[in-house]
């Protein structure tokens, strides 16, 4: 059985590693980085880095290597990955799973401002402050290259595309974060106002944490939905049961005959 995982993030990171110790007679696990980070976390098992060709070289890519279980485990707003995988599934009659880590809710105290994208959080800013932490990654910048009166501190695992800001500094560091660092962040850089994406989880949940006790408003990214029809797991092992009950449900060798799938 041959699973694929499209990765790069954390819980991919870690469905690949309990998948390496299942004992699963021949499973075969293949975990596939898009190369846009420099030093990626390599997982156990094989690995690819690269993209596919849209959906019609992942179909292609599915049929090819006789992938029996497709998991999108992208980062939540990697949304041209997730449609592609979908539509390539389709093409080539592969089961689909979505892992995906949950979102994060509003708690006392946060002052959120939410909205669908980053041209919408641009438009907020100049009412929430005038020194801005960015925390949406390295791409899309473009968004907020003409707000040249705030100030930027831009976070971001490597250095990040232009056009953007002006007037910024360039943080490059990789989570996970603790509060007393944010905190500090918050305080040194005399931030005002925070802009970050729904990505979820915990290793950059602390931002959130520092704001509220700080009294920072958050502009924050909704996430795309995920492709209709997929369905979701929010948790590592929730997929490992998924890939059990599949592994579970195919023929023993003898009895399936040659894969004459095409």
């Amino acid at each position: 059985m041959h699973v694929l995982i499209l990765g790069g993030t954390t819980e991919a990171r870690r469905l690949a590693e309990r998948l390496a110790d299942e004992p699963l007679p021949g499973l075969r696990v293949t975990s596939s980085l898009a190369g846009r980070v420099s030093a990626p976390r390599t997982p156990p098992g094989e690995v690819r880095v690269g993209g596919f060709g849209g959906a019609e070289g992942l179909a292609d890519w599915l049929r090819e290597h006789r992938v029996d279980l497709l998991i999108d485990a992208t980062h939540p707003f990697a949304d041209t990955i997730s449609f592609h995988a979908a539509r390539a599934a389709a093409t080539a009659h592969v089961p689909l799973l979505a892992l995906r880590r949950p979102g994060w809710e509003p708690a006392e105290g946060d002052v959120w401002h939410e909205t669908g994208s980053l041209a919408g959080a641009a438009a907020l800013l100049p009412s929430l402050g005038r020194r801005v932490f960015l925390t949406t990654g390295r791409t899309g910048l473009s968004a907020f290259a003409d707000l040249a009166d705030l100030w930027f501190l831009i976070r971001s695992v490597d250095p990040p595309e232009p056009p953007y800001p002006p007037r910024r500094e360039v943080l490059l560091d990789r989570g996970p974060f603790t509060p007393e660092g944010e905190r500090e962040l918050l305080l040194r850089h005399r931030i005002d106002v925070l802009v970050t994406k729904d990505s979820g989880g915990a290793a950059t949940a602390p931002k959130l944490a520092a704001a509220r006790e700080a009294g920072v408003p958050v502009v924050v990214v909704r996430r795309p939905p995920v492709p209709r029809g997929v369905p979701v797991v929010t948790e590592p092992e929730q997929a490992v049961r998924r890939v059990r009950e599949a592994h579970a449900r195919r023929p023993s060798p003898e009895r399936r005959g040659p894969d004459v799938r095409g």
